[in-house]
């Protein structure tokens, strides 16, 4: 697949996913091309856990109220350390951000499908730090975010975007 067509077929889903396993090489994969995103001052900001065991899945699903990808047989958790970068400036959301965005495409990609969860991990029950409590994540790192990963059992569909006019132009705003 070309890059291009991953971006244009990556979307959020949010249904039952297959049972199938994902292969270690394929979680390889996705990782790789988290940890190869861009980082503000190379700080290296992301790191990842991926979840595949399904008795420590099930304890990290345990834990998530409302519960989501409930049916997915793994989670890659994202974290992040809060590091200054250039001029006392922290690029954490920015390398995260990078990373996730790397992987939703790298997902899609090699055939699977995901769902970007943080603001239902990082809001005020502060569900990531109950997953990053069973994963033994220090605690200078923040877990901000959850991908599901698996194959789709239903379809997949593309929420309506606005068009490029609306939202894309050259040499100077031109929106309403």
């Amino acid at each position: 697949m070309r890059v291009i067509e991953a971006i244009n077929n990556r979307h959020s889903y949010r249904g039952k996913y297959k049972p199938d396993p994902v292969p270690r090489e394929d979680l390889i994969i996705i990782m790789q091309a988290g940890v190869a995103a861009p980082s503000g001052c190379n700080k290296q900001t992301t790191s990842l856990i991926c979840v595949d065991d399904p008795e420590i899945l099930a304890k990290v699903k345990a834990v998530i109220d409302p519960p989501i990808a409930e049916t997915a047989p793994v989670f890659i958790c994202v974290l992040t350390q809060r590091i200054n970068a250039y001029r006392d400036r922290c690029y954490a959301v920015q390398d995260y951000s990078a990373a996730i965005e790397n992987m939703l495409l790298a997902i899609v990609d090699l055939g699977y499908q995901s769902c970007w969860y943080e603001g239902h991990i990082t809001d005020e029950d502060r569900i990531g730090d109950k997953i990053a409590k069973i994963l033994n994540v220090p605690d200078d790192y923040e877990l901000v975010c959850v991908l599901p990963v698996g194959i789709a059992e239903g379809e997949s569909v593309a929420p309506k975007k606005k068009e490029f006019a609306e939202r894309a132009w050259f040499n100077g705003f031109q929106g309403n």
